[in-house]
């Protein structure tokens, strides 16, 4: 059965692919038109579709929209209700649920050839599920949160042989995600984008509102939660983009943060108990991004697992729309790896690298060559294998720093053209992961936050946070062999077995995806080395810097 996942309706849009229960290929379709997310996530670009990152996943698979056996569109019109009887003051939600009641029209016109009736509606918690449950081969318990699907926020439920119970849902206008994104709005940050900046800038603060927030916001008996209409300017003044950041600022991000984390621990218990004590959560949805919150569940919750779908937001739905119809046909084999995007073989690599006229070698081992600028304090634009799939750059396509220089995080955030607070992420060898950190193992997705050995701290300064904590990736030598190399051997040069992590773009746009687009970041900031595949590009060789 060949089956193509749509996400369009909020924000992020993207296609995944699933052929004969196998992941073919998922991707976001930022990375194809490169507008950060995709667009904005209001009801006038409901009609938006991922038609490039679509076109790409057919074209990987050899098939053309004629050959599907169906379109899972991960929002169901027939579900949804008049925005004002949910509580929500929108008034132009209509045209969202009219643009996805004309879906199956919208789609044929962007994929000739594809017959519209194929087109199946997918509950977009549902998809969210979907996502995360069938991505593990065992019985699960799974915890949905984001802002918002037809009329609920939040679903918790139970995989067991494939299939979905749902054990509790939450209807609007309650929503924790919705929660998160107003105060992102009021701290100054882009809504439904800039979450993760509220996440990092809590560290800074105090939760001194948080028995304030403990009667606003709190979880009920029945698997749900309360959450009031809160003045937000009666507890800090509404901050412009470019406004001061105040204590006021970031001790009403902790507040929140901490009542997030006490909530989302409330509700993961109760899934447990509903489930009859499933050993395993899942979660998906955008609130499952915030990896503080995941890093509590996983250490206070009931639970001996914790899996988190790395695509977690809203692309993520276009993969579990694919797989809760796909599974129809049959199981869907396990999740093995986020790097579902696209790739390049050596060969076109190097006809790149020619067109684009820039000197390159081929060494022995780029891995080592890396590995060599790394520790003479260099920076590396990492560019390996097929691209990421959701919001995280797990080692194909990364930039790379050395985590001993106090400087580091400055530096990279000053590439990046990113805040100072914004914290910077390491990458650690599997095997020496317990050496240096505590907390959630195994850790591929950099989805948890471990705290960072007293005897490290001042060894790691530039991945250490505020509050003593890194957002980890453990990198597995039989899934990454060339990243496992790389630390290894700058291990070996330095003696630390850590290498910041963080994704290779500048603020504001989407991760690198093409050769080309690596090349451009690599021209026009101050990159010392461009690992691209098997070849090597130094910054000295290419524009005669010096350096």
């Amino acid at each position: 059965m060949r089956v193509l996942g749509i996400n369009a309706i909020f924000h992020d849009p993207a296609a995944a692919l699933i052929v004969d229960g196998r992941i073919v290929a998922a991707a976001e379709e930022e990375r194809f038109s490169r507008r950060k997310h995709g667009k904005r996530p209001v009801p006038f670009a409901a009609w938006e579709l991922p038609e490039l990152s679509a076109a790409w996943c057919l074209e990987e698979a050899g098939l053309k929209p004629g050959d599907l056996d169906a379109v899972a569109y991960s929002f169901d019109p027939g579900l949804t209700r008049d925005a004002a009887s949910l509580g929500l003051s929108d008034p132009w939600d209509h045209l969202r649920v009219d643009y996805a009641r004309r879906a199956p029209q919208f789609l044929a016109g962007a994929l000739p050839g594809l017959d519209p009736e194929l087109v199946r509606f997918v509950p977009h918690h549902v998809a969210h599920a979907a996502s995360a449950g069938l991505s593990v081969t065992e019985d699960s318990a799974v915890l949905v949160l984001d802002g918002r699907g037809e009329v609920a926020s939040h679903l918790a439920g139970a995989y067991r042989d494939g299939r979905l119970t749902t054990l509790a849902s939450q209807e609007l206008p309650h929503s924790l995600g919705l929660l998160y994104e107003d105060l992102t709005r009021h701290l100054g940050f882009l809504h439904s984008s800039d979450e993760y900046k509220v996440m990092a800038l809590a560290s800074y603060g105090r939760p001194r509102y948080l028995d304030l927030f403990r009667e606003w916001v709190h979880a009920n008996d029945d698997g749900g939660f309360t959450v009031e209409r809160i003045d937000w300017s009666a507890l800090a003044k509404a901050r412009t983009a470019e406004g001061e950041m105040t204590e006021a600022h970031a001790d009403l991000a902790s507040s929140v943060q901490v009542r997030l984390e006490e909530v989302l621990l409330d509700l993961a218990r109760w899934t447990y108990e509903a489930s009859g004590g499933l050993k395993t959560l899942t979660m998906a949805g955008g609130t499952a991004l915030n990896c503080v919150a995941n890093a509590r569940v996983a250490a206070e919750g009931p639970f001996d697992r914790v899996w988190v779908q790395p695509a977690a937001g809203d692309s993520g739905t276009a993969l579990g729309a694919a797989c809760a119809v796909a599974r129809d046909a049959g199981p869907i084999a396990a999740f093995t790896g986020a790097d579902l995007g696209r790739g390049w073989s050596d060969e076109e690599l190097e006809a790149e690298l020619r067109r684009a006229a820039l000197p390159y070698t081929r060494p022995e081992s780029i891995a080592a060559e890396a590995a060599r600028v790394l520790a003479a304090n260099g920076i590396v634009a990492w560019y390996q294998g097929r691209s990421e799939y959701g919001p995280r750059a797990l080692g194909h396509r990364s930039l790379l720093a050395h985590p001993g220089d106090a400087d580091t995080q400055t530096r990279m955030n000053n590439v990046k053209g990113r805040e100072q607070f914004r914290p910077i992420a390491p990458m650690v060898r599997a095997e020496r992961f317990a050496d240096i950190f505590d907390g959630v193992y195994p850790s591929p997705y950099m989805l948890f936050v471990h705290r960072v050995k007293p005897e490290w701290k001042d060894r790691i300064p530039a991945v250490t946070h505020v509050d003593g904590t890194a957002r980890v990736q453990t990198v597995h030598t039989d899934t990454e062999p060339v990243v496992a190399e790389m630390l290894a051997e700058f291990e070996r040069l330095t003696g630390l077995p850590v290498v910041v992590n963080t994704s290779l773009n500048t603020a504001g746009r989407p991760m690198v995806d093409t050769p080309r687009e690596a090349m451009e970041l690599f021209g026009s900031a101050p990159v010392d080395l461009l690992a691209l595949g098997p070849f090597a590009v130094h910054r000295a060789k290419a524009f005669g810097d010096g350096r």
